[in-house]
């Protein structure tokens, strides 16, 4: 008996369903076109001109990262459209603290079988995420894995280039008595998501039922996009305001502020500056966590930190705050090693 001849398609893998993605996702993906952008989706790899981008003597600057465990909630909720916001902020909130601006993006997608209106709602969430920093979007991968994925479920990762001119890289000259401004969070934004997920296990409540610190179900309001600092941050820069920036993700404000500071400085932080957001009371709460524990853990209401020196504090707050950003002035560096706190923060 002659057997029957195999596909790919019988093997799982559809590469017009691919191929209709790649078109759906052009017209969002052409919104975040920029200064530089040489061609659009499709090549083998994508060009940029970092002279049509206005650099003279540039050092790039590269980030890779994911959205983590998060993903889970997005998954069992179908709530997927800000997920790719959350990408594409882990990567250019963490190009900035270099002191570059974010350029382009690519995304990696990867699931077990490609649902084309799930990827294009992920998809044109990495493309919104890329518009509202200023980054174009021009390329990717879409990959369909069967057998390396549970139906329904996917993964993420995003990769990003950034440039400055030589000699503009920060932090810069920190110094003892620089003001810490805190940059306001909007929630969780992508970390923690391991501890948040055990919180709301323990509570009882699934995640389309009320959420009992914001309007809407729990788990709509756990999936706020991260906040994206980009235009903030750049403008903040070319303003000449800043002598460092710290990207408060894993490891919150205690472990992520001390890689922006010299050996034999510190800073001292009042947690009374800034209210703590409703969504932190209620996992403290739940989870019975005590202050170190939530420090170190999530951000805790201040997404970004930025280091200027006190005659400039003013320039940097207006930079931020035309971007549409909250600042607290929250702190100072201090010539002890370590973050110190005063205050309480629950």
């Amino acid at each position: 008996m002659t057997k029957k001849s195999l596909t790919y398609a019988d093997a799982g893998v559809d590469i017009d369903a691919g191929n209709t993605l790649v078109e759906r996702i052009k017209p969002a993906a052409k919104r975040t076109t920029r200064s530089g952008v040489m061609a659009g989706l499709g090549g083998f790899g994508a060009l940029f001109d970092l002279k049509g981008a206005g650099y003279k003597d540039p050092i790039l600057v590269a980030a890779t990262d994911g959205v983590g465990t998060k993903l889970r909630i997005a998954i069992d909720t179908g709530l997927v459209d800000g997920v790719g916001i959350d990408l594409v902020a882990m990567c250019v909130n963490d190009l900035v603290c270099q002191g570059a601006e974010p350029l382009f993006f690519l995304d990696y997608f990867a699931t077990g079988k490609l649902e084309l209106d799930q990827a294009t709602r992920i998809i044109n969430g990495i493309a919104k995420g890329c518009e509202l920093s200023g980054c174009a979007l021009i390329g990717g991968e879409t990959a369909e894995m069967p057998g390396m994925y549970p139906a329904g479920d996917f993964d993420l990762a995003g990769f990003s280039v950034g440039a400055m001119e030589r000699g503009a890289e920060l932090p810069v000259d920190v110094r003892q008595g620089d003001v810490l401004l805190g940059i306001a969070s909007n929630g969780v934004h992508s970390n923690g998501y391991s501890l948040v997920r055990k919180i709301v296990e323990r509570s009882g409540l699934g995640w389309a039922e009320p959420s009992p610190f914001a309007g809407g179900t729990l788990g709509a309001a756990l999936l706020a996009p991260t906040t994206l600092y980009v235009k903030g941050a750049v403008a903040a820069m070319q303003a000449g305001a800043l002598r460092g920036l710290a990207h408060i993700t894993g490891g919150g404000l205690t472990e992520n502020l001390p890689r922006v500071l010299p050996e034999g400085l510190g800073a001292r932080i009042d947690l009374d500056a800034w209210p703590l957001l409703p969504v932190f009371q209620w996992l403290a709460a739940q989870g019975g966590l005590d202050q170190a524990e939530m420090l170190k853990t999530f951000n805790c209401g201040i997404g970004m930190v930025a280091i200027v020196s006190p005659d400039m504090v003013g320039v940097a707050q207006a930079a931020f705050a035309q971007a549409g950003h909250e600042v607290f002035e929250i702190g100072a560096v201090s010539d002890d090693e370590g973050v110190h706190y005063t205050g309480a923060l629950l």
